[in-house]
Formats: C-alpha cells, sequence, structure tokens
C-alpha cells in the first residue's frame, strides 16, 4: 500500500483583540462547503519542515515565520485519497503583515472561538495545535510573534488573554513582563488610539 506524506498549518493570527486561523474551503465533493487547514504534499526532494514554509510563503507571502512542528496525524481512512499521513505544524503571523493570496477557493482568517467543523481530522489538528500554544505561550516568550515590532502592554495582554481564553488582572500581568526583563522601552507612545495612549515596547531578542 502506498502512503502519502502531507502536511497541515494551523496559522494563527491576532487582529485586535480576536486569535484567528487562517483557512480555506474544501474543494471535495466530500467536504463540500466545509473549511481546512492549510496543506499539501511534501515533494520527493524537500523535508516536512521545508513543505511546511513553502506553504505558508504561498499563502501569505511571509518568510521567516515563527513555526512549530507538533504531531503526526496518521490515522486509516482520514482522507478520501487513500493512505495518507500528515505532519501537523503551527505558525504565528502578523496578520497586518500577510498578503493573502486566494487562488481557487475561499481563504479567510476566522476567529479561533468560532471555529466548529472541518473537513477531514482537521479539527482534530487544530485543538491539537491550540493546545500546543496555549501551553507555549506560559513556557516561552512565542506570543510576541503574532505583534508588530513595537507593541504596548495593553496589546500583549490581549494576546495572552485570546489564547488563553480567560482575563487577566492587569497589574500582575504586567508586573511579571516586566520583571522578566525581556522587553525594551522605546521611550515612545502610541498613536491614534481612543484611549489612552500606552508606551511602546519591543521584544529583546535573546541569543
Amino acid at each position: 500500500m502506498k502512503v502519502t506524506l502531507s502536511v497541515d498549518c494551523v496559522i494563527f493570527g491576532f487582529d485586535e483583540h480576536e486569535l484567528k486561523i487562517l483557512l480555506i474551503r474544501s474543494d471535495l465533493d466530500e467536504y463540500k462547503n466545509k473549511w481546512t487547514l492549510l496543506g499539501d504534499l511534501v515533494d520527493l526532494n524537500e523535508d516536512p519542515d521545508e513543505a511546511a514554509y513553502r506553504i505558508l510563503n504561498m499563502r501569505t507571502g511571509l518568510k521567516d515565520v515563527y513555526l512549530e512542528q507538533v504531531h503526526t496525524f496518521g490515522r486509516p481512512h482520514r482522507h478520501p485519497a487513500g493512505r495518507v499521513v500528515s505532519i501537523a505544524y503551527y505558525s504565528l503571523v502578523n496578520i497586518e503583515k500577510c498578503k493573502i493570496t486566494t487562488q481557487a477557493h475561499e481563504l479567510h482568517w476566522h476567529p479561533v472561538k468560532d471555529i466548529r467543523q472541518m473537513a477531514f481530522d482537521h479539527r482534530q489538528i487544530f485543538d491539537t495545535c491550540f493546545r500546543r500554544l496555549q501551553q507555549a505561550v506560559l513556557e516561552r516568550h512565542v506570543g510576541f510573534n503574532l505583534l508588530p515590532a513595537k507593541f504596548s502592554l495593553r496589546r500583549l495582554q490581549n494576546v495572552y488573554e485570546a489564547i488563553l481564553g480567560k482575563e487577566l488582572d492587569r497589574r500582575n500581568f504586567r508586573k511579571k513582563i516586566l520583571a522578566m526583563d525581556i522587553l525594551e522601552d522605546l521611550d515612545e507612545l502610541e498613536a491614534d488610539v481612543q484611549h489612552r495612549p500606552g508606551k511602546l515596547y519591543r521584544f529583546k531578542k535573546i541569543n
């Protein structure tokens, strides 16, 4: 039996107060009007990581984005085309820099909180990657990948709250983040905001 290797990417972005994922409408009759993750077969001369980066660049126009391999999904009959094993990744991108290419099928950002049924086993893949992201944001500083280079503590807290699905105490959050010494104060203020402008920071890159 021939086994085909593919990759599927859960691409997260943050827009205002919402965490979103990029989905495309399925072109298979079995999953008509169902949404799917972005994926493709792995070419003979590329490794899975290269395939995942290729998909990201093709669909968002971005390079050098955060990408993490999460799990392999190989349940029999998971794909109507035959025996297809998929390696799942999640990626964190800055929505403002994305250049969406629709090609033949609809391609849209969807709020994570609105995700319901999906084609194939993609809901399971999404759930697995989302849990990994929630764990990662508490253990590592991955949330910065969803933001522009300059951001306020308010917006950073919004990212954490969107990922974790709960409100965080403003004072405690700022105290903990600043105590980590991972932010650089840019001595600048937000512009064109309806609330009181906050200080702008950027993430200190640690070698």
